[in-house]
């Protein structure tokens, strides 16, 4: 029995999928089915079955459960424990948007103040709070998270509009990947204007969501800030719509203080500093090549 075992039962438990636990492991979803097989072997009992679309705890796994994810936790920490004198490690997860334009840059002025092994990763809004219980990551940003021992702390206000081409289609929505997160703005923005799902497209991140509206193919959802470049060019322009602008916000969440890591503490603290407020308000605008350290990613695998 391994933690990865156990790391893989624990998220297919709660999340209810081998595909929702692989995404959010960031492994293929054969490795957690292995995984899983594994330990139903070593255990002798099925732990999970399938119901309709979601996997449902035996009466084992319900026992297994609770135990498990103190285990997959308390092997996060035993890591950190054994690295005396090496960096904090920190792991922050984020928003698809946020982690497309915002996390380089974010997490490279960070580490240029603190010693700290930073990884970035992208997690839905669902999946955040087993993530931080799990400590297999220290920060979340994006919406608001609401959960049994988690603190979420707004970081920034913002604005979401809707941008298209001058003369482009009207009828299509074209969202990036923070499009399928039922909690996330874009998809508030969605529920509020009424758009029939039959209306919206996926696109494999938000910069490809409005090259499409640039183009003409549709309209897009937008964080103001970061689409002001764009606006400013002409390629896009503000769309008026009975919902926007849509006041919004961004958060960042962690564990109760009591709980939560040195290193996610004091990342929180930067997080509401001058300079981490431009580089969110303006992450086109860099940080002066002397002073780039770029951010390691690692997997959350273990």
């Amino acid at each position: 029995m391994t933690l990865s075992q156990l790391g893989a039962f624990v998220f297919v438990a709660r999340l209810g999928s081998v595909k929702a636990a692989a995404r959010a492991l960031g492994v293929s979803e054969p490795a957690v089915s292995q995984s899983l097989a594994q330990l139903r072997k070593h255990l002798g009992d099925p732990l999970l079955t399938r119901t309709g679309d979601r996997m449902v705890l035996t009466e084992g796994g319900r026992r297994l459960l609770g135990i498990a994810a103190q285990i997959v936790a308390l092997g996060a920490e035993a890591v950190a424990a054994v690295q005396p004198g090496r960096p904090a490690p920190l792991h922050v997860v984020m928003d698809a948007g946020l982690a497309e334009y915002v996390a380089g840059t974010l997490i490279c002025l960070f580490t240029q103040r603190k010693t700290v092994d930073a990884s970035t990763g992208v997690a839905a809004t669902a999946e955040v709070p087993l993530l931080l219980s799990s400590r297999l990551a220290d920060v979340a940003l994006g919406a608001q998270v609401v959960g049994d021992g988690l603190v979420s702390r707004p970081v920034l206000r913002c604005r979401l509009i809707v941008v298209g081409a001058p003369r482009g289609r009207r009828d299509h929505w074209l969202v990036g990947p923070s499009g399928t997160d039922p909690v996330s703005d874009t998809s508030r923005l969605l529920r509020l204007l009424r758009v029939p799902e039959s209306q919206v497209r996926v696109f494999a991140n938000q910069t490809a969501a409005w090259k499409a509206a640039a183009g003409g193919a549709g309209v897009a959802p937008a964080t103001a800030h970061l689409v002001t470049s764009q606006v400013r060019r002409g390629e896009l322009v503000a769309i008026d719509t009975a919902a926007t602008p849509l006041p919004a916000y961004w958060y960042a969440t962690t564990l109760e203080p009591a709980n939560r890591s040195a290193a996610a503490g004091t990342f929180l603290d930067f997080l509401t500093t001058p300079a981490a407020t431009q580089v969110m308000r303006s992450p086109d605008d860099g940080i002066p090549r002397s002073r780039f350290r770029p951010p390691i990613h690692v997997s959350i695998w273990s």
